[in-house]
């Protein structure tokens, strides 16, 4: 796979949210279309893996709604 290590796998994905917001996955959608289209696999994977970690970031940042 990647040569990222896990952890800055994590911090990617914490970067692209911060920089991004609500633009983040845009932002990876496009570049792993950049990448997949210019035949790099291993930049895919990478974003993809950053993808995942955003996701389980945004999924245990959801504010809790109080009933």
């Amino acid at each position: 796979m990647s040569p990222i290590s896990d952890r800055e796998l994590w911090a990617c994905a914490a970067h692209v949210l911060k920089t991004h917001g609500a633009n983040a996955p845009r932002h990876v959608a496009e570049r792993i279309g950049a990448l997949a289209l210019a035949g790099d696999s291993n930049g895919v994977a990478t974003w993809q893996a950053i993808a995942k970690r955003m996701a389980a970031l945004t999924e245990t940042e959801a504010p809790v709604t109080r009933q």
